[in-house]
């Protein structure tokens, strides 16, 4: 790792170790005045309390929501997407205080109310964090992208009219693994101690993520297909008659598809599990399916001459 990259890495963990410290110096000087359990849920109209968590869950539950996005953005970061790594901070770390003190000396936490302007200190917060990420980015040096990064059309395979041959590699992300376990443990966490709203958000987010955190991505005679490592399902296929050609491309996931994961932009789709090479599928209609992985040149290849085969098959039997 060179020195920029490891300079993007502390500035990128630098607001979530603020944030942090900040509750849990709110934490030591409020425990004695806090109510047992905490108010952690409110409704989205009164803003009364309709969840509570016990007092020590609490200081679990914030610092590893603070932990777990510090170590994803750490992770992931890029020098043009800083300034997102601080506003999460910020936001996060502002709605946890804000908690914190809508709780101070209640004498049952039933009757806690968090009024709805803290959403919108919040927000401000995470806007003057995003301000600082922001200037901040500039302590770290742009690099030029690679001159790969152009599209690149791979030559076919020679195969002949009878042989058959197939391409399939495994692929995935060791930081959303860990986010997507973090978040299913979490959620699991969540479903004994409560509150039920945080448990289903953890699950609802952390089960799909984990499940496509890892995947296995195959070339054959029926197209291309992109499945989890460890299950059948969730899928992904774009079937042989619906390929028009098949390239190779350096991926940004910031600025190429805003974003790690399965991602959905105008005129093209991916599954996005690291920065670094691509299988770009062009689809009838102009639509594109992208999906990084390693050695994806041949798998490039495959296809193309197996989209040609398809296309020479008619002609023959004419």
């Amino acid at each position: 790792m060179n020195r920029g990259s490891t300079r993007l890495r502390g500035l990128a963990a630098l607001p979530f170790l603020l944030a942090l410290g900040a509750y849990a110096l709110a934490l030591a000087v409020w425990w004695d005045r806090l109510p047992d359990p905490v108010a952690t849920h409110f409704s989205a109209v009164e803003g009364r309390a309709d969840g509570w968590t016990g007092r020590t869950t609490v200081v679990g539950i914030g610092a590893a929501l603070l932990l777990a996005a510090g170590v994803g953005w750490t992770a992931t970061a890029t020098r043009k997407a800083l300034w997102g790594a601080w506003a999460t901070a910020g936001f996060t770390g502002a709605l946890l205080v804000f908690m914190l003190r809508d709780n101070l000396d209640a004498a049952d936490a039933r009757g806690v109310v968090s009024p709805l302007a803290n959403l919108a200190l919040a927000v401000g917060a995470a806007g003057l964090a995003a301000l600082a990420g922001a200037a901040l980015s500039r302590l770290v040096s742009a690099q030029e992208r690679p001159a790969a990064q152009a599209e690149e059309a791979y030559a076919r395979l020679p195969l002949g009219p009878s042989e058959v041959a197939g391409w399939s590699r495994h692929t995935g992300s060791q930081v959303l693994t860990l986010l997507g376990a973090g978040l299913l443990l979490g959620g699991l966490v969540a479903l004994v101690l409560g509150p039920w709203s945080l448990a289903l958000l953890f699950l609802a987010v952390g089960v799909p993520g984990l499940a496509l955190a890892r995947v296995r991505v195959t070339v054959d005679r029926r197209g291309l297909t992109v499945a989890p490592a460890l299950a059948a399902r969730p899928r992904i296929r774009v079937p042989l008659d619906d390929v028009e050609a098949a390239s190779v491309r350096e991926i940004d996931p910031v600025s190429d598809f805003g974003g790690w994961g399965y991602r959905v932009r105008a005129h093209r789709t991916g599954l996005v599990l690291r920065s670094g090479e691509a299988l770009v599928v062009r689809r009838e209609g102009g639509r594109e399916f992208a999906v990084t992985v390693p050695d994806a040149g041949t798998a490039a290849a495959l296809l193309n001459t197996l989209v040609a085969r398809r296309d020479v098959a008619p002609r023959e039997r004419d």
